[in-house]
């Protein structure tokens, strides 16, 4: 994919082998793509996007992972050609599975995961995809999405993902923790369907004695005897005034 210089912002790894791409300028809504290579000058071994409606705490749980992966080698960042893709793919969806997402009736060449509300779902497709539709279609091997679908979000990820990253993302994703977020920023559509608990600031606490000494206007000192002004009979030294140059008299 090639974009102009100006609608592409990148950071790369020292190596030039993970890049990771914003693009909020693009050509389409994929606004967060990550690429990982074992040439740098070869294609992308695997590739995972988030559109511009994704909640940035799943792209962070995705890339502190990565981070970590990176730090650690090759051989945890980039999948290994071994990996059974049954196994990889269960190893993904555990935690949704624990957490209450139903899988769906199987259809040929996908399978599928939701949520009791159907409001959140995962696909992965079986069987050979081609690897340039991976990287720059929604036809990845892993597909998850979320939301109304006036304000959905989606994620991809393609084939050769390591488990670990495509894991951050479901564990991320299923976090039942509430958000942040504000009110009058979300879409209408969206406000319908989340649960939204007002977050009260909490009262401020009572002061301390020293807070209140503190705070507290200051009086001005009473007078005392001593700097009582009195009248005195003593006649002062009057100032010298300047002698006057001698001038013509009348």
């Amino acid at each position: 994919m090639c974009l102009p210089p100006l609608l592409l912002d990148k950071v790369t790894a020292p190596d030039r082998k993970v890049r990771l791409g914003y693009l909020p300028e693009g050509e389409d809504d994929g606004l967060w793509r990550i690429n990982a290579h074992k040439d740098r000058f070869g294609p992308p071994t695997w590739g995972v996007s988030f559109n511009d409606q994704c909640p940035t705490e799943f792209v962070t749980a995705f890339t502190t992972v990565l981070a970590t992966a990176y730090q650690d080698g090759p051989e945890h960042y980039l999948a290994r050609p071994d990996a059974d893709p049954d196994l990889d793919a269960f190893h993904v969806v555990i935690s949704l599975i624990n957490r209450g997402w139903r899988i769906q009736h199987p259809r040929w060449g996908l399978r599928e995961l939701q949520t009791p509300d159907g409001m959140a779902g995962l696909e992965f497709a079986t069987g050979r995809l081609n690897p340039e539709k991976e990287l720059t279609t929604l036809q990845a091997r892993w597909y998850m999405w979320g939301g109304p679908k006036a304000s959905s979000w989606y994620a991809t990820a393609s084939t050769n993902t390591p488990t670990a990253l495509l894991t951050a993302i479901t564990e991320s994703v299923s976090d039942l923790a509430p958000l942040p977020r504000w009110k009058d920023q979300m879409p209408r559509s969206l406000r319908e369907k989340a649960q939204l608990i007002p977050i009260t600031p909490p009262p401020p606490s009572a002061p301390t004695p020293l807070d209140v000494r503190r705070t507290a206007p200051r009086r001005a000192p009473a007078l005392t005897t001593c700097s009582v002004p009195r009248w005195s009979t003593t006649t002062m030294p009057s100032a010298v005034l300047p002698a006057r140059s001698p001038g013509p008299r009348r």
